[in-house]
């Protein structure tokens, strides 16, 4: 099959051993989108418009979705961070702010691990620290991907219109599944980060609304009366948003933009 040149608006960053999908919108301070998995940036079409009326978004196809190919790399949380630093470097961006919805979470998460230094701000939705802060059930839903169950839906329709080679898929497939499956545990490494952060987890997501308030408190969240004047506030922000799961949280965006918008600004 010959390779897809489905490529509208963005270009190839050469970064990490790798050509890593991106595009740039708008103007102002810089804001990196990270999408979540089997997904694109397009993934973020609720939000990415009027957040780029504020900033300059560059939203990225992680390495091997969308129009960023599969090489011969696992999916590996530390190596995609690197990807996103490097990303940062080329591109000769001055301390962006990085947004991240759950594989996207994970990875702007490793790179405010790894590269501190690089980033602003963190925006993070639906993600736990370690990996067995997801409900057993969706770690073991982790473990279970598999072609049969992806060839016929939307997730393959999406892959094949932008993938550089569509024939990929199979192999992609089950680099995700091992990737997912891999256990984490960043509890001590979060405890270090001095950056500000936002935690965004619907109270019905995929892991339970205690898992993002034990985040919160390692940032130094949550420990203690705020004070009359706020004077014990930490720059750090937790928001459970109502009725809200894992898999529509980026479509609603009258709850998220304020939040999001309030945090980035302020």
């Amino acid at each position: 099959m010959a390779a897809n040149t489905h490529n509208p608006t963005g270009n190839h960053a050469p970064v990490n051993g790798i050509n890593l999908y991106y595009e740039v919108h708008g103007t102002g301070k810089p804001l990196i989108m990270l999408h979540g998995g089997f997904g694109t940036f397009d993934m973020f079409s609720a939000l990415s418009p009027t957040l780029m009326r504020e900033h300059q978004v560059i939203g990225v196809d992680l390495y091997a979705h969308g129009r960023t190919a599969l090489t011969d790399r696992p999916i590996d949380f530390a190596q995609m961070a690197d990807d996103i630093a490097g990303l940062i470097d080329y591109l000769e961006l001055e301390k962006p702010d990085i947004l991240g919805y759950s594989l996207g979470g994970l990875v702007a998460l490793q790179t405010a691990i790894r590269h501190q230094e690089l980033i602003n701000k963190l925006v993070l939705i639906s993600i736990p620290i370690k990996h067995t802060g997801w409900y057993p059930e969706v770690q073991a839903g982790m473990g279970a991907i598999n072609v049969d169950g992806l060839i016929s839906t939307p997730v393959y329709d999406a892959y094949k219109q932008v993938a550089p080679k569509p024939e990929d898929f199979a192999a992609f497939v089950g680099k995700m599944k091992e990737g997912m499956s891999r256990e984490y545990d960043w509890t001590e490494a979060v405890s270090t980060l001095k950056l500000p952060t936002l935690i965004i987890a619907g109270d019905s997501d995929s892991f339970a609304p205690a898992r993002a308030a034990e985040f919160f408190a390692l940032l130094g969240g949550g420990l203690k009366d705020a004070g009359w004047s706020g004077e014990h506030m930490v720059p750090s922000q937790l928001a459970i948003l109502p009725g809200v799961t894992h898999y529509n949280i980026i479509f609603q965006p009258d709850l998220l933009l304020p939040i999001i918008s309030s945090f980035l600004n302020k």
